[in-house]
């Protein structure tokens, strides 16, 4: 039987375990990327493991996120990182290079390479044939040592594309109709590969828009073939020589199969506020909007500019809508400049952004109370954009620039002649803003910044025999990590200080959750179906150990989520019978009976509920390595025994 192109990948990276789905498997990174949102963290568990210098071919640190500098805690965060990396090994992309999926993808992807990064949307990459995974920083952090990284073997789900895009139809709205088909968890476990003879109709800013909102599907990732297409996108970037070739087999076996005919494709729209409650945009066009967004490492590549450049040119943006414009990294910028199209943009009233994440990660452009907001961005959780009742869809960049003129929600497709952009045969190459490292010799005459703000990680202790406590916080299905750890520009320039962070804990769900749970010394949540899907933050386990929880029983955990609580040494608990979530209620007290020794060497654990005397079975099938962190109380200590 013939292989899929992750599992070739795969295999071909494998450092330990079989690839049957499902089972543990350890694969060697050749790249790492992180953010400054969670490489603060990330850099700062590097040093706690006392490393000199990373050992991957290749490592990243980009300042993308936390660009407002409203005081001093962004701008000693950057500092730190940067020099951390001059003196670790690491290169930096300094604040303006851009957002760090959109310049990695840009300047350092490569077909056939391993790539894992603090940030979930790293599957971007996947456009260009790598095998581009989100990670927790401490993840990352290990991969940078020249640790091995490790994911559950997924499942692999094919997506024939055939056809090709009629116009005003748009890559965002093929990524848009696979989540409708696949839903917000139907990824979980699972690498979505796309192929098809539509696939050579499309370019790699759009494969890499398709790639980047997988993480939307709780996938490990997705990933198209490298061909022709992607050698000539290299070719334009100075890179042709990075270009591999790589397909399936032809009698590749898949678990799952998708058909999307692309010529029948239209406009599509995500309502709030999951990413997956996907309509036709007909269906509701007409809606009054408040506010425009266009950008993010969803769709601020040149190819999306300059379409939107075109719908602007020799229009004036609707009096009542506020429309930005953010390019996704310094090279889109340059470039938009020089051929005019920044100029059409701002003469129709957009406003431009720095080339960062921005309002995506509720980083500034809140919408007014209660404001409709259409987004090119990749989630519309409630509260993320940075206005708890503001309602954000999500739409393609044509779709957003024709409804910024009308005013509202409108079908593209009935709004006149798309416009035609070609892929240059060149991009504008100049990476003065990416910063090399010292070299070796150098590096030890230089010292690592360390600003006020900046304070430890928090470690786990070693796990008990039996653990009693109470239910702290009871949650439902879909829990994401916004809802765990906001982000926000009031929030997001703490990440390096974890105690300051635990006042906003779970604050989305429950304002006085961090108070109690300070009060009653910890204890346990309960959550439903696909606890802590979303994003890579660590931080979504790291504040709940600070503040005292030591274990999640749930229905089901999203894979980055999980394994950021067992690097924390907080338990990940599966109930056995679902139904079992029922009887519980917040206050009841809980004992795992046994746990240690259930954690050691059992596939399951009884929790017993002592205020109602009912037992429950819950999971405990970890692997070996799991059994041990945990048992441990966390990756920073397992990794302390090992030395």
């Amino acid at each position: 039987m013939g292989l899929t192109i992750a599992q070739k990948i795969i295999k071909s990276h494998l450092v330990s375990g079989d690839m049957t789905p499902g089972s543990e498997i350890g694969l060697k990174i050749d790249q790492t990327l992180t953010q400054d949102a969670t490489g603060t963290m990330a850099y700062l568990q590097f040093e706690a493991m006392g490393l000199q210098r990373v050992k991957t071919e290749l490592s990243v640190a980009y300042i993308d996120h936390n660009t407002l500098q409203n005081g001093f805690e962004n701008a000693d965060d950057h500092r730190f990182i940067q020099t951390c990396a001059r003196k670790r090994g690491v290169r930096f992309s300094r604040p303006g290079n851009g957002i760090c999926h959109q310049v990695h993808l840009e300047r350092f992807s490569v077909p056939g390479k391993t790539l894992i990064g603090s940030d979930s949307h790293t599957p971007t990459c996947g456009g260009m044939g790598m095998l581009a995974m989100g990670a927790g920083g401490l993840d990352v952090a290990v991969a940078m040592g020249g640790g091995t990284y490790y994911i559950p073997m997924p499942k692999m789900v094919r997506v024939n594309l055939l056809g090709k895009l009629p116009a005003w139809s748009a890559a965002k709205d093929i990524i848009l109709e696979v989540l409708r088909l696949m839903t917000v968890k139907g990824g979980v476990g699972k690498i979505v590969e796309y192929a098809g003879e539509g696939v050579k109709t499309l370019s790699v800013p759009e494969r890499a828009t398709i790639t980047n909102m997988g993480a939307e599907l709780g996938a490990t990732t997705s990933i198209f073939p490298s061909d022709e297409v992607t050698r000539q996108f290299l070719k334009a970037q100075g890179r042709e020589k990075d270009w591999t070739p790589l397909a399936s087999d032809d009698d590749a076996a898949y678990d799952e199969e998708y058909t999307i005919d692309l010529s029948t494709l239209e406009p599509l729209v995500a309502q709030p506020h999951m990413p997956d409650n996907v309509v036709k945009v007909k269906e509701i066009a007409g809606m009054k909007i408040n506010q425009v967004c266009i950008g993010s490492c969803t769709n601020s590549s040149l190819l999306d500019m300059m379409k939107v450049a075109k719908i602007l040119k020799g229009r004036t943006v609707h009096p009542d809508v506020s429309l930005s414009i953010a390019p996704g990294s310094k090279q889109v910028l340059n470039m938009l400049a020089a051929n005019g199209a920044l100029a059409d943009m701002i003469d129709a009233g957009a406003r431009i952004l720095e080339s960062a994440c921005g309002p995506c990660i509720g980083m500034g452009q809140s919408p007014q109370s209660a404001g409709i907001s259409l987004r090119t961005f990749n989630r519309n959780f409630k509260g993320r954009s940075g206005t708890a009742d503001a309602g954000v869809y999500l739409v393609s960049p044509e779709t957003a620039a024709v409804s910024a003129i009308t005013g509202v929600l409108t079908n593209p497709a009935d709004w006149g002649e798309a416009p035609e952009v070609e892929m240059p045969d060149s991009f504008t190459v100049h990476d003065n803003m990416i910063e090399l490292p010292y070299s070796p010799e150098e590096a030890g005459e230089h010292d690592i910044y360390f600003g006020p703000n900046i304070k430890e990680v928090p470690k786990g202790s070693p796990l008990e025999e039996t653990i009693d406590k109470k239910v702290v916080l009871k949650v439902g299905d879909n829990i994401t990590t916004d809802h765990i750890m906001p982000a926000g520009a009031k929030i997001l320039p703490y990440r390096s200080n974890v105690p300051y962070l635990s006042k906003f804990c779970f604050t989305v769900c429950d304002e006085n959750f961090p108070e109690r749970c300070k009060e009653m010394q910890g204890g346990f949540i309960i959550g439903g179906v696909n606890y802590g899907q979303g994003s890579s933050r660590e931080h979504a386990a790291l504040v709940p150990l600070y503040l005292g929880v030591r274990a999640v029983l749930a229905k089901s955990f999203a894979r980055m989520h999980k394994a950021n609580l067992i690097n924390s040494g907080i338990l990940p608990l599966e109930f056995v019978n679902p139904d079992d979530y029922d009887t519980i209620d917040e206050q009841d007290e809980l004992v795992l009976e046994n746990i240690r020794e259930a954690v050691k060497s059992s596939d399951t654990a009884t929790v017993y509920n002592k205020t109602k005397d009912l037992r429950y079975t819950v999971s405990t099938d970890f692997s070996d390595r799991q059994r041990a962190i945990l048992q441990a109380g966390g990756c920073l200590n397992y990794i302390a025994a090992q030395e």
